[in-house]
């Protein structure tokens, strides 16, 4: 089954401690950004990219894709303010109105196979995201204090890819923007609209860019699959 997905690029390095976005650091002397598309890029499934960016940005993002013969971003929008506003922006430009995923730009190490079955998920039921169990002992705190332990079989931890039928998302992002609610994720909007959210079992390397230690850690990511390859 064909899929578009939106990759909301519109971030910072304020996390990251680097002074530029944090996807334009590079790992193996490639920018995270790039190592991200290729993963859609490369899969016969994939039918387009969108992506939401910074005005000030667009053109060296731009230049990166002709630089690493990046050939399917078949638009290019204007990030908002809020991740969410990034996502309804590039939705509203998407020209094949089938499964629609949503992914983070600084998630560079997402399994194909795992994109084969959020969209066979999300083309059957709606919407599905991708997510791995909890393995900490998790405790509910309060003002410092722990008030219970948390029963961790029923709690998962959410990534992305996240993917939903197109009518669905565009229905929960429009009553989003107009009651003026701001969600986490975009499954948090279609949950509002009284429907279900399937998971789908992902891996713990599907970890996000998001500090200078994930840096290292996507190095160890790419060392092991060179191994697993060889």
């Amino acid at each position: 089954m064909l899929y578009t997905v939106l990759i909301p690029a519109a971030g910072s390095g304020k996390r990251m401690g680097a002074d530029k976005n944090k996807l334009f650091l590079e790992l193996r002397n490639i920018p995270i950004l790039v190592h991200t598309l290729r993963v859609f890029d490369k899969d016969p499934n994939c039918e387009q990219i969108v992506l939401a960016v910074k005005k000030t940005e667009q053109l060296f993002i731009e230049q990166l894709l002709m630089d690493y013969r990046i050939t399917k971003v078949s638009a290019i929008v204007e990030g908002g303010e809020e991740r969410q506003h990034s996502v309804y922006a590039a939705l509203k430009v998407v020209t094949s109105k089938e499964v629609i995923l949503v992914h983070d730009a600084a998630r560079p190490f997402i399994h194909q196979e795992v994109i084969e079955q959020l969209v066979k998920a999300a083309g059957a039921s709606g919407a599905a995201v991708a997510a791995v169990r909890a393995k900490d002992t998790m405790k509910k705190v309060e003002d410092g204090i722990i008030q219970e332990t948390v029963d961790r079989e029923s709690l998962w931890i959410i990534q992305t890819p996240q993917a939903f039928q197109y009518a669905l998302l565009e229905k929960a992002e429009r009553l989003a923007e107009a009651e003026k609610f701001l969600g986490t994720d975009e499954a948090m909007l279609v949950e509002r609209l009284g429907e279900r959210v399937h998971i789908v079992d992902s891996t713990y390397d599907n970890v996000k860019m998001t500090t200078s230690e994930d840096l290292l850690y996507g190095e160890a990511i790419l060392n092991k699959r060179e191994q697993e390859e060889q």
